[in-house]
């Protein structure tokens, strides 16, 4: 995989199958603009097509882990024109899609202020850990506007009716009410943060490649489904074909011979 050139807004490091991936623009709190958002969304397709990663994390440099848009850019954005504003919307809608259906696993290590975008890429990710002081916010209602780019994510983690308060309120929350909501999954002291996501970790790694993967595009094909004849028969064929397939084969044999699989590490 090819390094990030120097003065670029990202920080890429590999270590084996592990990727982490670092926003990095602490003066500004990794605030976005549109060059972070378009190194982030090519770094991140860029990892979707190496078949070498298995996990990706998702942080951020300095004080925060992503304070939302850059005052700067929303400066110029406010100035250009509504044709503009609209490309530039779905460049960041891009960004959003490309993290919530990348084919790896994705984990959030949350240490600090996440507002704005940052609260969707968090809502994006598989697994979002966080530390007790980090803070968070929907706050776009109070410039006038709303977090409408990233409101399929943000809602499919907390549910239409936290979303609703949140949206409106613009309201900033403390890290035990984003557990209760769903955006965290883990909240764990500071000191206790990067144990917290090498377990994570270490429990994908020892899940099989395919089906780590496959986990996130099963529950988004059954969430978005009414149909339960259609859910009975596709989730039949799924689960046939991984029976059946190399990973599933050497899964079941390892299980069945008491020894670990293949991909597992230690």
């Amino acid at each position: 995989m090819a390094e990030l050139p120097q003065e670029h807004p990202l920080v890429l490091g590999r270590t084996g199958a592990i990727a982490r991936l670092r926003l990095d623009r602490p003066a500004l709190h990794n605030a976005f603009d549109a060059g972070l958002i378009s190194a982030l969304t090519a770094t991140l397709e860029q990892l979707a097509a190496d078949a070498d990663v298995r996990v990706v994390v998702l942080e951020g440099s300095g004080a925060s882990f992503s304070a939302g848009a850059d005052l700067n850019w929303m400066r110029g954005m406010a100035a250009a024109s509504e044709a503009e504003n609209r490309q530039d919307a779905l460049a960041l809608a891009r960004l959003m899609r490309t993290l919530d259906e990348l084919p790896k696993p994705t984990i959030a290590r949350v240490h600090g202020a996440a507002f704005g975008g940052g609260v969707g890429l968090v809502a994006c990710c598989d697994i979002a850990i966080g530390v007790p002081a980090a803070k968070f916010g929907l706050t776009e209602s109070k410039l006038g506007l709303l977090p409408a780019v990233i409101s399929p994510y943000v809602i499919a983690a907390i549910g239409a009716r936290e979303a609703r308060r949140w949206f409106a309120t613009a309201e900033i929350f403390d890290a035990a009410t984003a557990l209760r909501i769903g955006l965290l999954h883990e909240v764990v002291e500071a000191e206790a943060l990067d144990a917290a996501i090498e377990r994570q970790i270490a429990l994908l790694l020892k899940a099989g490649p395919l089906a780590a993967a496959g986990a996130k595009r099963l529950v988004a094909r059954v969430a978005a489904t009414a149909d339960r004849d259609s859910i009975d028969g596709d989730n039949a064929d799924l689960i046939a074909g991984l029976r059946i397939s190399p990973e599933g084969q050497e899964g079941l044999s390892a299980f069945l011979d008491k020894r670990a699989p293949g991909w597992a590490k230690d």
